[in-house]
């Protein structure tokens, strides 16, 4: 994972994930770079960025909907 903060300034589409209610802070992700995925916070939309592998990203993913991870309480 690298860290580049003015990776939520590139010229790309951010989506919300897809569970995630329209009125509801969440994560967005960037589609369409070459050897990235770019992750950031939808309420700092002009702040940093996390830039994951495809490969990372999967994985991360793949943990989440396996329940690898614990809710929030």
């Amino acid at each position: 994972m690298t860290h580049f903060p003015v990776a939520s300034t590139l010229p790309v589409q951010w989506r919300k994930a897809s569970a995630s209610n329209p009125n509801d802070d969440c994560i967005e992700v960037a589609d369409g770079i070459a050897s990235i995925i770019p992750v950031r916070d939808s309420k700092d939309p002009h702040g940093p960025a996390l830039n994951f592998s495809p490969e990372a990203w999967q994985a991360f993913v793949a943990g989440v909907q396996a329940g690898d991870f614990p809710a929030a309480l």
